[in-house]
This record gives structure tokens, C-alpha cells and sequence, in this order.
């Protein structure tokens, strides 16, 4: 075998359709023999091996910074073990940053993977040039470029520094799933042994040197403003160094320690403005939707519902303010340095943090350093950058390191809110009680247009994700009335998709009992022809459903008697590109419901790591079930009465169920995985209220 010239190897490697080496092969640059390989802005590799991917989503609990380098080392060929993972900060290196709308897969798929493809197909140039070889003759493995001929072998490290001089390749050939080694396998997460021993740093437990602490004093009425204040009793206390107003509503408390600073709140006299919603309460809000519902809205349409003929059936549910409820209340680290400003944020969205500090303090973007934190939850509450601001201020303010921290009583009180909600639906079915028409009202505030983000004709721009049915009924509408509120609104986790799930899925059942049908079998035989259904802009294929509810009825048992006292209940629904499906079993005790077991399905394309994907869809469900029997936040004099987690509380160890999880395999592209299971629980639990009861619930939370 003789080896290639440069210009034999350039042309070999075009002739394969590696896309590597186009055109020109540039040599080593001199001067730099310990050249690290860098081809993109998600893989570094240092002469001495050292392997790091660079995550540029947050991590929330949700397991990015171990899936995505999954990914990226998938392509890569990389030995998983020698990986190190690198959070990234704000930067526009990598698109949008935002972690949020279960995207953090599905957007960076096809990314990570080019880029992990990308540096392998520059490795084995690189081995083959150093042996002087045909590129065809050499292979990528576990994190080494063989020869297979003469049973050579260099490290990724090894070749680190010819890599980095070659051209970085425009196309390359991605991984078949069948060939797949890293991902699909339940690798264990990265981030698991630091938070078992309790070495991972969240952003509460940030520390700098000299740093303050700060609480604020916020008006407790919604829009309300700071008139005055007296701070003579709280620079009494040991500690305190600085009281002083940010911006119109708050008076920031700083001092030596979180007690202190919390103790000179505690004496501090402030004289509120309450402004103009000091009698607002949760009666006129819902007053409000109920009035709005009469207004045209903007809809989808298909068919023409108005013109079917049959029995008419019509229910309207309701759904309150809700909570993201963390268990790390909010924070943020800020050092304002005059022409500069560092943060140390746990943030969904690090470029707005950045951008929105800026703007505060009076610099320019490229001036703020935003480093991301592990966040303890984040369900979406992090997508808003109140608290960064308020650090970034205070800062600036006592020109020092400060850390603000809200306490679990201003998280509650001071926060954004999943948009209350009232639906009407009603239905026109045909002799065999299956329905020919449907047509579901959604009538609320737009979190998107109280931003001042474009709602165009009047929709909501989450709806067409999140609010249509994967039902193939000839007649269907779609109804949005965009209703107005000044409770403050903020995207909580699976955000419209729970609200149309539990209203549409509970109406569904109520069909089948109409119609004297299993509820399970009613929705296989509306999904019984294969179609692809667009709503809006989301296009839901009824195939694919029907797998989910099928497997679902498997696992559960659905066919199959419960012992004495057990009922069950089924919903399934699809958003964020993916599908879902859970049979929820309870007994009633007490008149309330005691949920024992949850089966959940999901079809949400190729699964990275089946470990994360069960975590995650447990999570879910825990957090929906809290949401559906007990989250309610409710507003009297323009107050919100929740305070902590004795009045709006989470599920408890002792209450959760036991939850299986299920994917149905697919080598599909990668969808939505950190929502989905949520919508459906509320639904599937109301269901199986009423097996056991026969009393159908349409308001939530079911306890009151």
C-alpha cells in the first residue's frame, strides 16, 4: 500500500464524500506544537487528552449537561469515560440559549451531532497524514484513530494539534441509529455524584469573596410602588451596611449575612402605593374570562362545526392562577465593577439575563458576564430575569459583590403566574355517539402579549404547539379569546399544553360515557385512521398516538379486572412534538382520591438516555399531580394569599404513586421530553375520579 501526497489525500477525501479537505491542506502553524483542537464552539481537546463538551443549555435538574454530550460524543467516537462537560455562559456563539419549551434536545440535535461528526472526520485526517496513509484505511473508535492494517493507534490528544490545522469539513455523514454505541444506553449523570455529596453549587449556594447579601421589600400589592421609607430601626441591626430603593417598587436591605439582611426587612417601615389593582381578587378575574368568553375569537377551523347535525353535548372547566413553586427560591450573585458587571445566575435564559442587566445598569452587553448555575428547578419561573436585575442594582448600588435572595414567601408572592383559565367545549355526535363535530373555546391572558411580544391575530404564539388535539373529527375549531389581566404571567412548565389537556381530555371522557364506551377504546377508534392533522402549524400524525394508547392499555392492564376499590382513568394528549399517554389507578379514601400507580408512554422519536427519560416523565408526573390536587393561588385585596408550602403544597413522599415509565421506539428525530408528561395527569386523575364516583370534576385543583 503506497502512501498518498497531500494533493492524492485531498483528492481521495473528496472522491469518499468525506467533505473534509477542500481544495488546500494547511500544515502545522509554527509556534504552536501544543496546539489544543477546537473545532466548533462544543469540543475542545488538549494535547493531553482531556475531552471537553460544552453544554450551552441550563441545567435545571432535567439532565442536559449529561444528554447532550451524549450526543456530541455519540458522533465523535468518543470514550465517554475521559469526557469533562463545561457549562456555557451567555454567548452568541450558540443561537439562543434559552432552555425552555422541552427544546434543549430537539433544537441542538442536529447540532451537537454535526459537531461531534464534524472534529471526527478531522481526527482521522489527521492520523492519516501523520502516518501517511489513506484516509479510507483509518477509523474513529472509542476516542482513538486506529490503522487498521498495521494495528496503529493515536489518541484524540495525540492528534490534537495537526486536527486543528485542517480545514473544519462543511458536510459530513451522520451516524445511522442502528450503529448508535453512546446514544440510547442509561449512562449514569454527570452531575449526580456532586449533588449526592453535596458538592455541586447551586446558585443560592454561590460564594465571592467580600460578598453582601440582600433581601428586598417588595410592594405586596400587584403594581403597586414604593412612597417612602423609614430604615432608622433596620441600620440598627448588627450587620446591615445599606438600605436604599431599587428601582420603583422595592427597598433593598444589605448586610453581612442573610439573617441580618432579613431581619432589617423585618423592622423596616415602608409606606406603599398601592396603586390600581389594591381591590383586585380571583372572583373578578375569573368574572373577567367569563366575560371575555362572549367576544369573537380567533380560531383554527376544520370542517365547519356549526353545520353538524346529532346529540349535543357542552361542559366548561376552569383553571386557577398557578405557581412554579421551585424548591430553590430565586437569587442571583452580581459584582458591578463601573465599566463592567459579572453575574452568577441560575437562568433559563443567560443572553436575556445579560441583555436585561445591561440595560439596567447603563452598560453594554459585551460588558456583563453571565455564568450559569446549576438551578434547584426552574419548571420556567427562570425564564424571567427580575431577580438578576435586582442583584445587578443593588450592586451597583453599594459597589460591592452582593448576593439577593428571595425567601420561599417572596418566591410565592412576588413571582410570575401560570394564567388562569376557562374552556368551553361542546359536541355534536352521531348515532353511534362518536363525535362529528367539537369545538373548544380557550379563553385567557396572553403571557406573550402582557410581554409586549408579538400575538399575531390575536393568538397566542405558544397555542399552535400546545392547544391542538391529535383527534381526527371531521368538524373542529379551535377558539382563542385573549383575555386581559395585571396579575403578573410567566411560562410554567408544559404552559397552555395543561390547561386545553385537562379541559379537552376530561370532555372526551365525558363523550364516552355518553356514548356507554370504554374510555380507552373511544380514543383508539377516533384514532383509528391513519392522518396527518395540522393544526395551526403543528402537524400531529394519529398513527403515532394510537402506538402510545396501545402500549399504554398494555402495560397498565387495562383489559384486565382492578382488586375491589381500585379505579382507573386514561387521557392522553400531544405537545412539544411529542405523545403521550397515562392511566392513572387510585382508590378513594376519605372522599379524596389516593393515587397508587401512574403508566405513562411516550413516543417522543430516538431517546437519548432511557434513564433521563424516565426521571424526567416521573418528574412530571409528580409535579402535575401536585399541581392538580392542591395548586391554586389566589388574589385578594391585589394580594396573593400563598405564602409557602403549608398553603400551596407539593406532593409529598408518602402521596406519590408508584410511576412506569415506556418509550415506544423510534428512530425518529428527538422531540419534546421535560413537559410532556405533565398535561395528561390532571386529566387521567379527574377520570379516574369519576370511574369511582361518577362525579365529574371541571375545576381544578381537585381539593379545593
Amino acid at each position: 500500500m503506497s502512501p498518498l501526497s497531500r494533493r492524492e489525500f485531498v483528492a481521495a477525501g473528496v472522491a469518499a464524500g468525506a467533505g473534509l479537505v477542500i481544495g488546500f491542506y494547511l500544515p502545522h502553524k509554527s509556534g504552536s506544537p501544543e496546539q489544543s483542537f477546537s473545532p466548533n464552539a462544543y469540543l475542545r481537546i488538549t494535547p493531553d487528552n482531556i475531552v471537553t463538551i460544552v453544554v450551552a443549555r441550563s441545567e435545571m435538574g432535567q439532565g442536559v449537561r449529561t444528554a447532550l454530550p451524549m450526543i456530541l460524543a455519540e458522533e465523535l467516537e468518543a470514550d465517554w469515560k475521559q469526557i469533562e462537560i463545561e457549562q456555557a455562559g451567555a454567548s452568541t456563539l450558540y443561537g439562543d440559549q434559552t432552555t425552555g419549551g422541552s427544546a434543549s434536545i430537539r433544537t441542538t440535535w442536529d447540532p451537537m451531532r454535526k459537531a461531534g461528526a464534524s472534529a471526527r472526520e478531522m481526527l482521522i485526517s489527521a492520523g492519516a497524514l501523520t502516518w501517511n496513509v489513506p484516509r479510507s484505511t483509518c477509523t474513529a473508535e472509542n476516542g482513538h484513530i486506529k490503522h487498521a492494517s498495521t494495528n496503529r493507534s493515536l489518541t484524540y490528544g495525540e492528534l490534537a494539534s495537526k486536527a486543528a490545522t485542517l480545514p473544519i469539513p462543511t458536510d459530513v455523514t451522520l451516524k445511522q441509529s442502528k450503529d448508535y454505541k453512546i446514544v440510547g444506553q442509561r449512562l449514569p449523570r454527570v452531575d449526580s455524584p456532586a449533588k449526592v455529596k453535596g458538592d455541586a453549587i447551586f446558585g443560592i449556594d454561590f460564594r465571592v469573596p467580600d460578598m453582601k447579601f440582600a433581601v428586598l421589600s417588595r410592594c405586596p400589592t400587584i403594581g403597586g410602588k414604593v412612597s417612602a421609607f423609614d430604615d432608622k430601626e433596620s441600620r440598627k441591626i448588627s450587620g446591615v451596611s445599606y438600605v436604599g430603593k431599587i428601582g420603583d417598587s422595592a427597598v433593598a436591605v444589605v448586610a453581612d449575612s442573610v439573617w441580618s439582611a432579613m431581619e432589617g426587612r423585618r423592622v423596616l417601615n415602608v409606606t406603599w402605593d398601592e396603586g390600581a389593582n389594591k381591590d383586585l381578587n380571583t372572583a373578578a378575574v375569573m368574572a373577567s374570562l367569563k366575560a371575555a368568553s362572549k367576544k369573537p375569537a380567533n380560531l383554527f377551523l376544520a370542517g365547519d362545526p356549526a353545520k353538524a347535525s346529532g346529540k349535543k353535548i357542552s361542559a366548561e372547566y376552569t383553571l386557577p392562577f398557578m405557581a412554579h413553586a421551585a424548591m430553590e427560591p430565586g437569587n442571583c450573585t452580581a459584582h458591578y465593577q463601573g465599566t463592567k458587571c459579572e453575574l452568577w445566575a441560575p437562568t433559563q435564559v443567560p443572553q436575556d439575563c445579560r441583555d436585561s442587566v445591561a440595560t439596567a445598569i447603563g452598560l453594554d452587553p459585551d460588558q456583563v458576564k453571565v455564568n450559569v448555575t446549576l438551578m434547584g428547578g426552574g419548571f420556567g419561573r427562570r425564564l424571567e430575569h427580575d431577580y438578576a436585575v435586582e442583584a445587578a442594582l443593588v450592586s451597583k448600588a453599594i459597589s460591592a459583590p452582593v448576593k439577593v435572595i428571595w425567601t420561599r414567601e417572596d418566591d410565592m408572592r412576588f413571582s410570575t403566574y401560570r394564567p388562569a383559565s376557562l374552556h368551553q367545549l361542546s359536541a355534536t355526535l352521531d348515532g353511534s355517539g362518536m363525535p362529528v363535530a367539537l369545538t373548544h373555546r380557550l379563553i385567557a391572558p396572553s403571557i406573550s402579549g402582557q410581554k409586549g411580544q408579538p400575538t399575531p391575530n390575536g393568538v397566542d404564539p405558544d397555542l399552535p404547539d400546545e392547544a391542538g388535539p391529535v383527534y381526527g373529527i371531521p368538524n373542529y375549531s379551535v377558539d382563542y379569546v385573549m383575555a386581559e389581566t395585571p396579575v403578573p404571567l410567566g411560562w410554567m412548565r408544559s404552559v397552555y399544553a395543561l390547561q386545553a389537556a385537562f379541559a379537552l381530555e376530561s370532555f372526551i371522557d365525558e363523550l364516552a360515557v355518553a356514548a356507554n364506551k370504554d374510555p380507552l377504546q373511544y380514543r383508539l377508534k377516533l384514532l383509528a385512521k391513519d392522518q396527518d392533522l395540522t393544526y395551526f402549524t403543528t402537524t400531529w400524525h394519529t398513527a403515532r398516538m394510537r402506538a402510545v394508547l396501545q402500549l399504554a392499555a398494555e402495560k397498565s392492564g387495562w383489559d384486565k379486572p382492578l382488586p375491589a376499590g381500585h379505579y382507573r382513568g386514561v387521557a392522553c394528549f400531544g405537545c412539544f412534538a411529542s405523545y403521550m399517554a397515562e392511566v392513572v389507578e387510585i382508590t378513594m379514601e376519605k372522599d379524596e382520591p389516593r393515587v397508587h400507580r401512574v403508566v405513562a408512554v411516550v413516543d417522543c422519536g430516538q431517546v437519548v438516555n432511557p434513564a433521563i427519560l424516565e426521571q424526567q416523565i416521573q418528574g412530571g408526573i409528580v409535579y402535575g399531580l401536585g399541581n392538580a390536587l392542591r395548586a391554586k393561588i389566589t388574589i385578594e385585596k391585589g394580594r396573593v394569599v400563598q405564602g409557602n408550602f403549608d398553603d400551596y403544597a407539593p406532593l409529598r413522599m408518602e402521596e406519590t404513586p408508584a410511576v412506569e415509565v415506556y418509550a415506544v421506539p423510534s428512530a425518529e428525530v428527538p422531540t419534546g421530553i421535560g413537559e410532556p408528561s405533565v398535561p395528561p395527569v390532571a386529566p387521567a386523575l379527574c377520570n379516574a375520579i369519576y370511574a369511582a364516583t361518577k362525579k365529574r370534576i371541571r375545576a381544578l385543583p381537585i381539593l379545593g
